[in-house]
């Protein structure tokens, strides 16, 4: 290997690798076809059978509800709006809680927020970086209404151990699925175990329709008051004879059939698109697993493990190396890479300042919950000093593109004397 291209060097990767081409042939022709038939959107915000979306829009979820072997299919114009309408269709109300993750895509802690709900932190595991069951046992009160479990990057929860849990306690299990859409658990689809799951169809996961989602569920109920939800439910609470109203507000959270249309040519791609991710990122942890103060990311037994991020442990005490400089030698040998993932959640002014629904603090008002620094830990440890991120779903990288991404990461560990030494003015 020459010298780290931080240091004059050449780069092992001196081209930015390729962007992954989600979009072909057939997704320009399903978009032809629903052109061409001159319906857009099929929905109508009141009673009858437009209430429920257009041809492609029920082709979709059907062909969904099969995939994933669910009895009902919700398609949402975003994940987020799928989470929204998750907390709405379990009643959630002004001061109930939701226990959730600190580290996760904000949408999922501002969901609770929209119904007056109160979003609860509980720390993540160490290895799998998602919600930890003890964390969440420790959290829960009278006040809990649903337990929020985030399959992060690409792996899934413990979740038959939260369902149960939540089974137990006889409270709501809400599934952010969003990163992991063929995730497994002892041979459980993520999105599948808890009452509701949602899955993106955002144009950087590993399938999408520009945007979009899908909430999943076997309950007729809940199956309904999402359909509701989605779109203008006020609308239809007396012509379906609805005993409770509650959170049928107007919302529009309606796809459309261009969307639908996409997503049904991408469904049937699942798989591919899918097992990309994973060999890459199955690539670079076999290249590096060896390398000191360096974790490859931990696939727990009986899981599939999607990769919507591939997430490294960087010890800088065994490497000798501050996390930050070793990632500049990265990025000068070409690597994409981000240091951490997000803040944790509760730093954000919204939380810090207590204020979310108007301008006297709604819904915090309701709770004396709060959210110091030091809440949760292990968050905090992996977002200030050791995680280093690589998307694996943003990239279109072939075998030999695969080799040097292994080999920049091996170089500048292997010069990590040289770092060390510009460090310290050497």
């Amino acid at each position: 290997m020459s010298k780290l291209a931080l240091l004059g060097g050449a780069p092992v990767i001196p081209d930015e690798p390729p962007h992954y081409p989600s979009i072909g042939a057939g997704e320009m022709a399903a978009v032809q076809e629903v052109m061409e038939s001159g319906c857009l959107s099929g929905f109508f915000g009141s009673p009858g059978p437009e209430f429920l979306g257009g041809p492609k829009v029920r082709e979709f979820e059907a062909a969904w509800a099969e995939r994933f072997g669910v009895k009902h299919a919700v398609s949402v114009n975003s994940n987020t709006s799928g989470l929204f309408a998750a907390m709405g269709a379990i009643g959630l109300g002004p001061g109930d809680e939701v226990i959730v993750p600190p580290w996760t895509m904000s949408a999922t802690t501002m969901a609770p927020l929209i119904y007056g709900g109160i979003p609860v932190f509980a720390d993540i595991e160490d290895q799998t970086f998602c919600i930890d069951p003890d964390r969440v046992r420790e959290q829960i009160t009278e006040r809990t209404r649903a337990i929020m479990a985030v399959n992060l990057f690409g792996h899934p929860a413990r979740l038959a151990e939260l369902r149960q849990l939540c089974d137990d306690r006889g409270i709501y299990m809400i599934e952010d699925n969003a990163q992991a859409p063929l995730g497994r658990e002892n041979g459980r689809a993520t999105g599948t175990v808890g009452h509701i799951g949602i899955a993106s169809l955002n144009y950087h996961k590993h399938i999408h329709t520009g945007e979009g989602g899908v909430c999943v569920t076997d309950d007729d109920d809940l199956a309904r008051r999402l359909q509701m939800i989605r779109n203008h439910g006020e609308n239809l609470v007396a012509s379906e004879g609805l005993s409770d109203a509650t959170n049928m507000v107007g919302f529009n959270f309606r796809m459309t059939e261009l969307s639908a249309a996409v997503g049904l040519v991408q469904l049937a791609a699942l798989e591919r698109h899918v097992a990309t991710r994973e060999k890459l990122a199955e690539t670079l942890s076999e290249g590096t697993r060896d390398l000191d103060g360096w974790t490859v990311p931990v696939v727990r037994d009986g899981c599939r493990h999607n990769y919507y991020i591939w997430l490294v442990k960087f010890d800088e005490d065994v490497v000798g190396v501050s996390r930050e400089l070793f990632s500049k030698a990265l990025a000068a040998e070409g690597f994409p890479h981000e240091l951490a993932y997000v803040a944790p959640l509760y730093r954000l002014p919204l939380f810090r300042d207590r204020v979310a629904i108007g301008r006297d603090g709604w819904p915090f008002t309701l709770t004396g919950r709060t959210y110091p620094d030091g809440l949760c830990p292990i968050t905090e440890r992996l977002h200030e000093k050791e995680a280093v991120c690589f998307e694996p779903c943003a990239f279109d990288v072939d075998d030999t593109l695969a080799a040097r991404m292994v080999e920049a990461i091996r170089k500048v560990h292997e010069y990590r004397a040289d770092l060390n030494a510009l460090a310290k003015g050497a």
